[in-house]
Parts: structure tokens; C-alpha cells; sequence
């Protein structure tokens, strides 16, 4: 937990001054039924009006304090956990920005969002608690131990029988929820799963009329978290009685002890009322552990899951804030190997190809042959797992990663916006971007026009993942974004596939007067045509590299895929 609790280091002033404030409150706390016995003993029962006045007087003034204290305690307890929640999830934030993609794929999308809200809020509240009275309570227990055998040792030796019982089974019960609140946070990722992919797919899901499916399985990943959290709260709600019951008896000790002292005269009335005002604040205070232990439990379950990502070293990427420039020159695959993890099939194996500067290469094969994950290794998301790329005979293993990137458009098979205008989607790429740059880009990836009909034009805002947009204007407005960077190399990822034919023509036409080496992963021949070369891929397995023209006549695979594509009408 040292790596989570290290954001509280920045304001431990604060944290300082909210722990003596509440040693202030702790110290009236404890003092309060010392000053009710000197009433009690040198007052009442001795009907000096004067002590009384005086000690009365002492004890309005210290809760008058004590109150002012509190106040001022909450202020600081609020600040130093909202700065540290605040500095944790950025931290996350950051980490996971950091992550290869080889890190990313091994954590559930839904499992990190839980841990960037549900768990920083459950450290969040408990550092809050801890400062205001998580600390104060245990000690307020000792305190009151302490004091009540201060008062009378002989009426408070009772207690030596309760306490040690109650501390052994608030350990139990605090490392069994421990465990059981972890599980209760795994279960919420699946809920946030669940959500996660329902919504992504709303519109399928209202196609083939499956809300009732889909709600059905919601409810059984959801019955899963209701019952681990019910089981979880009931452990918690045994702790409650059980303490009750022990102090309960406790106190019918202690009361029946003191009245027996107090009629021989062994002890004083105000002694007896003190030790018994000590009993009832432990009683009171030992009812809050039911509330603390949960907050604990929870607590340290959240931290655990979110120090296993801020002490992830292996796997994540190192970007510099000022890159240096990239070294023009060919594109080389030499014998290029990949595969996701040690136990998964060669998504890539035994790739070799060169690509000289400004050329484009299309890419083909069919669906899982390595398309998306050839393109994926240029601007380094994976290593290779074997052989080596290089750019103008150099290593891009050896090249600073915000080097490789800064030079690279890339388009991603499945188009992501975001949320704002059109205009801030399409500069999103080069944040110092002017509105003529995004003109000329939008021109280039022919999407200007539409653009321009909207009623707010560049400013119109784009709906959640682009609702507001068809499919062919989503891609074409990823590919503006690209374009829009004027990098060395264009990576395409199937992003062509939604535009009509005429449309797709004035696209590559626009980009042959693009002065960038182009990656072009796609399914149509037409496409593939206008490539100075073409790359066909079998699972993972490189079977053919040339011109249309070479490989019409020298490659059964992809003679195969120009008949079909004539037979379904594709090329004309």
C-alpha cells in the first residue's frame, strides 16, 4: 500500500495539523469524565458551589474548543484526501497512458475504469476517515483503558477480560473481509464489463430485438456481485452484536462492582461514575468498528489492485517530451516474427519485405492473417517477437518512441472520436493546428463537403462516438486527422471500407500527391491496384509480394480473390 499512500507525502502538513486537532478533540474526550468525578467528589457531594462553578466552567470551555477543533479538523481531513484522490487517479492515469499494448490487452478495460473510480474513491474516503476518526477511535479505546485505570485500577481490572477477546476477534473478522471485500471489487468489474460491452453494441442489440437476452445476462453478473456483497455485509454485521453483548456484560460487572465498593466506602461515587463513563465511551466507540472495519477492508482490497498497476515497470513505454527526427530512408521487415505471449499461436511469422520511401504497399488476407497486427508494429505498440524493421537501416527499437510516432498517421480499423467538434476531432492528431490546415485535410480525405453542410460547419459537435455520423464520414474524418500531421508514413487499416467506389477513387487520388511512404491494409482489388506493391498474407504467413500485374499471374491465393471479387460484382 506504500505505493498508493505515497500521494499523501505533498500534503502531509496538512495531514499534520488535522491529527493534532484530533488529538486536541481525543485529549477533551478523555479528559471529560476525569473533570465529572472532581464535580462529582469535590463538588456535590461536598455542596461547594464554587468548585463546581469552577470545573464546570473548565469543561464548557474545552468542549467549546474541542467543537472549533473538530470543525477546522474536517476542513484539513477533506483537503488532504480530495488532493491525494486527485493525484492518484492522474497517477493511473498516466500509467496506464504508459502501458505497451502487449501491458494493456492483460487488464479488462472495465477492471481499470473500476480502479481509476470505485477504488480511488475507497481509499479516497478512508484516508478522510483515518484523519477525522479512524485514528481517533482505537485510541480513544486505549485512552479510555488507560484512564479508567487511572481512576480506580481495582473497579476498571474488569475490563482485562473483555478487551484482549475483543481484539482477537476484530483481527478475525478484519482479514476475513479484507478478503472477501477483494472479491466483491472483482465482481464490480464484471458488472462494468457487462455495461461496457452492452452499450458499445446498443444498436445490435436493438436489431435483434435481444434486450431481454441482455438483460437477462446483466442481472446473473449482477447476482453475483449482490451475493458476494451481501455475504461480505454479513460477516460485517456479526462484529456489531457480538461486541455489544461482551461490553454489555462488561458493564452489568462493572456497575454491580461499583455499587458494592461505593456502599463499603472503598471507593468514591464520582471514581465509580468515571470508570463507568470510560466503560459506555469504549462501547460506544468499539459500535463505530463495524463502519471502520468495512471502510478498512474495502479500503486496503482497492489499494492492493491499484498499487499492482503503479508498480508495473515492465511493459511500459518511455516517451520523451522533445523527440528527435526521424531518419528518412526504406521501410525493411527482416524476417520479422510476432506473437501475443508465449503461449499463443505466430500471429506473425517469417515476414520480410522492403518498402521503399514514398511508395505505398496495400495489404491482403483474409480475416486473422495478420494484417491489423503488421501495421501495429511500425509505430512499436508490440516487439517483435523475432527479426527485426528498420527505417533508413535503422533499428526503429533503437528510435525514441515520440520520434517513431510523431512522423506516423495512423488510421485504426475501427474509427474513434471524440467528444467536441469536428474540427477539435480532426486537429486532435496536431493540437497547434489552424482551421486552413484542417480544410486542406478534410479536402485530401474528402469529407470537406460534408462537412460544409452541416449548420455549424467545422463547429458542429460530434455525438457520443460520432452518433451523428455515418460510418464513411467517421472514416473519413479519421483519415483528415492523420493526414493532417503531414507524417512520413500513412498506416491504413482497412479504413476505406465503408466509402462508396467514387468516393474512395477521389481519396486515393488526393493521397498519390501525398509525399508519404503508405501501409494500406484492405480487402478489395480495385484498392490494391494502385499499389506500387501488394503484400498477401495466410495465416501469418507471408505467400505472396509484388505488383497486380506479377501477382495475377504467379499467385493461385490471390488469382482466387480477383475471381471472387468479379464474381460478387466488386471489380469491374
Amino acid at each position: 500500500m506504500k505505493a498508493v499512500f505515497r500521494y499523501v507525502k505533498p500534503y502531509k502538513w496538512f495531514a499534520v495539523i488535522a491529527i493534532v486537532l484530533m488529538f486536541f478533540e481525543l485529549f477533551v474526550e478523555l479528559i471529560q469524565p476525569l473533570i465529572m468525578a472532581n464535580i462529582i467528589d469535590q463538588g456535590v457531594q461536598l455542596q461547594d458551589i464554587a468548585t463546581i462553578v469552577e470545573w464546570t466552567t473548565i469543561l464548557l470551555a474545552l468542549s467549546v474548543f474541542s467543537f472549533i477543533a473538530g470543525v477546522v479538523n474536517s476542513y484539513f481531513s477533506a483537503h488532504v484526501a480530495q488532493s491525494f484522490a486527485f493525484d492518484l487517479r492522474s497517477a493511473l492515469f498516466k500509467k496506464i497512458q504508459s502501458f505497451t499494448m502487449a501491458t494493456y490487452i492483460k487488464y479488462p478495460a472495465s477492471g481499470l475504469i473500476t480502479r481509476l473510480t470505485n477504488d480511488v474513491n475507497n481509499v479516497q474516503q478512508v484516508l478522510f476517515m483515518l484523519l477525522r476518526i479512524m485514528l481517533r477511535a482505537p485510541l480513544a479505546v486505549i485512552g479510555s483503558f488507560i484512564m479508567a485505570f487511572y481512576v480506580n485500577a481495582k473497579l476498571a481490572s474488569i475490563l482485562l477480560i473483555s478487551v484482549p477477546i475483543i481484539a482477537i476477534f476484530l483481527f478475525v473478522m478484519v482479514t476475513k473481509g479484507i478478503r472477501m471485500f477483494s472479491a466483491v471489487q472483482r465482481r464490480l468489474d464484471g458488472v462494468n464489463r457487462m455495461l461496457q460491452e452492452n452499450l458499445q453494441a446498443i444498436r445490435l442489440v436493438k436489431a435483434y430485438l435481444r434486450g431481454k437476452y441482455e438483460t437477462n445476462r446483466f442481472n446473473e453478473v449482477a447476482s453475483h456481485l449482490k451475493i458476494d456483497s451481501m455475504k461480505a455485509l454479513r460477516l460485517m454485521e456479526y462484529i456489531m452484536p457480538i461486541l455489544l453483548f461482551v461490553m454489555n456484560v462488561t458493564m452489568l460487572g462493572i456497575i454491580w462492582f461499583s455499587a458494592k465498593y461505593v456502599g463499603a466506602g472503598d471507593i468514591q461515587l464520582g471514581e465509580a461514575v468515571a470508570v463507568i463513563n470510560y466503560t459506555m465511551r469504549i462501547t460506544m466507540i468499539l459500535s463505530l468498528f463495524v463502519f471502520i472495519i468495512i471502510l478498512f477492508a474495502r479500503a486496503k482490497a482497492s489499494a492492493e489492485r491499484m498499487e499492482e498497476i503503479l508498480l508495473i515497470e515492465e511493459g511500459t513505454e518511455d516517451i520523451k517530451t522533445q523527440p528527435f527526427d526521424l531518419p528518412a530512408g526504406d521501410l525493411v521487415f527482416e524476417d520479422v516474427a510476432f506473437r501475443y505471449n508465449d503461449a499463443a499461436p505466430y500471429a506473425l511469422n517469417h515476414i520480410s519485405f522492403t518498402i521503399k520511401e514514398g511508395e505505398k504497399l496495400a495489404i491482403l488476407g483474409a480475416t486473422g492473417s495478420g494484417k491489423s497486427t503488421l501495421l501495429q508494429l511500425i509505430p512499436r505498440f508490440y516487439e517483435p517477437t523475432a527479426g527485426k524493421i528498420t527505417i533508413g537501416g535503422r533499428n526503429i527499437q533503437e528510435i525514441e518512441l515520440a520520434s517513431l510516432r510523431n512522423k506516423i498517421g495512423y488510421v485504426p480499423q475501427q474509427s474513434v472520436l471524440f467528444t467536441g467538434t469536428i474540427f477539435d476531432n480532426i486537429r486532435w492528431g496536431k493540437e497547434d493546428a489552424l482551421l486552413d490546415e484542417a480544410l486542406h485535410a478534410a479536402s485530401q480525405a474528402q469529407i470537406h463537403d460534408s462537412i460544409d453542410a452541416f449548420p455549424q460547419g467545422y463547429d458542429t459537435i460530434v455525438g457520443q462516438k460520432g452518433v451523428n455520423l455515418s460510418g464513411g464520414q467517421k472514416q473519413r474524418l479519421s483519415i483528415a486527422r492523420a493526414l493532417l500531421r503531414d507524417a512520413s508514413f500513412l498506416l491504413l487499416d482497412d479504413s476505406t471500407s465503408a466509402l462508396d467506389v467514387k468516393t474512395e477513387e477521389n481519396l486515393w487520388e488526393a493521397l498519390g500527391h501525398h509525399n508519404a511512404t503508405m501501409l494500406v491494409v484492405t480487402q478489395k482489388i480495385q484498392t490494391a491496384k494502385g499499389a506500387d506493391h501488394i503484400l498477401l498474407l495466410d495465416q501469418g504467413q507471408m505467400v505472396a509480394f509484388g505488383t497486380h500485374e506479377a501477382l495475377s499471374q504467379t499467385s493461385p491465393l490471390y488469382q482466387k480473390i480477383i475471381v471472387s471479387q468479379q464474381e460478387g460484382g466488386i471489380e469491374e
